[in-house]
């Protein structure tokens, strides 16, 4: 499955089988959490068979049933756009492992992640084998997510991707711009926008190739 075809069988997952992950599973997602912290410098961790954090009031509230594995994204303040890009990396390679994955803003408990002076917990993604594979989200139309100066098949495949990417309650307030070969995007503001912003850079820069200023 190519990286368009797992950003299409992704979904959100809110309810989960009381089935564990494998270690040949925690042994790829943690390998890739170390080489993403290195690279970003954000504090990533995941947490396996820790069911506290989501038997809180907010979780139910939020629908969350028998989450017992999440990841917690840590940094600086100013780090949010790079929580939602390194964040989707591994949740699009948690999905080719076979699981299911929900970003996660306010509707949890109190996560065990270490959290440093100067740092603060930016975001959550709840993990596991899903109840059901998720359904796929209404989107915006590519023209109004994005234009280009000029037909360009790359960056038609690009908005393609971005228009798959989750966004907090799926608000999509983000605008891609390709003009003289230079592909910019846009915050719009919103909930949680900053770290829409990085979700969906990466889904585009994923695909194509481009990198996105």
């Amino acid at each position: 499955m190519d990286i368009l075809e797992t950003m299409k069988a992704r979904h959100s997952v809110r309810q989960y089988k009381n089935q564990a992950i494998e270690s040949s599973k925690r042994e790829k997602i943690n390998a890739l959490i170390k080489d993403v912290n290195a690279e970003s410098k954000l504090s990533i961790q995941v947490f396996y068979d820790e069911p506290k954090c989501f038997d809180s009031f907010m979780a139910h509230y939020g629908k969350f049933e028998n989450v017992k594995n999440y990841i917690a994204i840590v940094g600086n303040k100013n780090d949010q756009e790079k929580a939602g890009y390194y964040g989707e990396k591994i949740v699009l390679k948690c999905q080719k492992l076979g699981l299911n994955t929900c970003w996660v803003a306010m509707t949890h408990g109190k996560s065990k992640a270490q959290i440093k002076r100067g740092q603060k917990l930016l975001i959550i993604i709840s993990l596991g084998y899903g109840e059901t594979q998720g359904v796929p989200h209404k989107s915006k139309s590519i023209a109004e997510l994005g234009q280009a100066d000029q037909k360009n098949e790359w960056f038609e495949k690009g908005m393609e991707a971005v228009s798959l990417a989750p966004t907090a309650v799926n608000q999509q307030k983000f605008y891609f711009e390709l003009k003289n070969g230079i592909v910019t995007a846009k915050n719009l503001g919103g909930f949680y926008s900053r770290i829409d912003l990085g979700i969906v850079k990466y889904h585009f820069e994923a695909v194509t190739g481009h990198e996105v200023k």
